[in-house]
């Protein structure tokens, strides 16, 4: 079996810090770099590349709302044309940093409410969806499995990674539990490892109850933010190879190749 562990990173701003960037570019396999709209500027877009670039770390875009102010947290409302506009300018904001590098973005993400609304609503996956494809239609779409992003993208024949999270618990209706809520996160990293193995070897959500929700896992998101992040994710990685399971970058899992 094969996976791919990615993490949101270069997210520069009075919310969140980087400081555990360069640590985690050496254990996860795919960066989602924030594009400048909701976090990350351009010498942070830079150095996250030229770090992934030296530790064989495939890039993706992580384009959001253009709201800084509220770390692209808050839902908005956008045309289609708007929504296009923003996934496409902030691609070819990391792109062009990339090419500089002799690096490829090879994958997308969105990020916070625009991800959010998006899982929830098939109008805007598809939106989002055919933005990617306008784009490169050899991207690949790294989604939350379960959600109307997952179906848009598999709808129109993308190359589309379905992910899990790693330090979040799941509802009986397969949604994250929402973080107002008490048992929203995993901060023990032995218990974030044993619920990641326990998902990736079923094939499986595990919910909060108990309840498992079959579905498929491509990718582990493992957040960067937080004391516990480093060790969260080394237990992870080193939790999945230990049971045999093979590590690799989103654009070469073989279901991509």
């Amino acid at each position: 079996m094969e996976i791919n562990i990615n993490c949101d990173l270069g997210e520069t701003s009075k919310f969140c810090s980087t400081e555990n960037d360069p640590l985690l570019l050496g254990i996860v396999n795919s960066a989602n770099i924030a594009c400048g709209y909701h976090a990350g500027d351009e010498p942070t877009m830079q150095k996250t590349i030229e770090i992934s670039k030296k530790n064989g770390v495939s890039i993706g875009a992580h384009p959001s709302f253009n709201d800084p102010e509220n770390f692209g947290r808050k839902r908005l409302k956008l045309t289609a044309k708007e929504i296009t506009k923003l996934i496409i300018d902030q691609f070819n904001i990391l792109a062009l940093i990339a090419e500089r590098n002799l690096m490829k973005v090879t994958h997308v993400k969105p990020h916070g409410a625009l991800n959010n609304m998006a899982c929830e609503n098939f109008e805007l996956a598809n939106i989002i969806a055919k933005s990617i494809l306008q784009v490169n239609k050899d991207l690949i779409f790294l989604v939350p499995t379960g959600s109307e992003m997952e179906r848009a993208g598999k709808n129109l024949k993308m190359k589309v990674a379905a992910e899990i999270f790693a330090d979040r618990n799941y509802e009986d209706d397969g949604n994250l539990v929402s973080r107002s809520k008490s048992n929203a996160l995993i901060t023990n990293p032995e218990i974030a490892k044993k619920h990641v193995i326990r998902m990736v070897k079923n094939q499986a959500l595990n919910c909060f109850s108990g309840k498992q929700i079959p579905c498929d896992i491509d990718s582990i998101c493992v957040h960067g933010d937080g004391k516990s992040a480093v060790v969260t994710a080394k237990e992870i990685r080193n939790g999945l190879i230990n049971n045999g399971v093979t590590l690799r970058p989103l654009d070469q899992l073989k279901k991509f190749a």
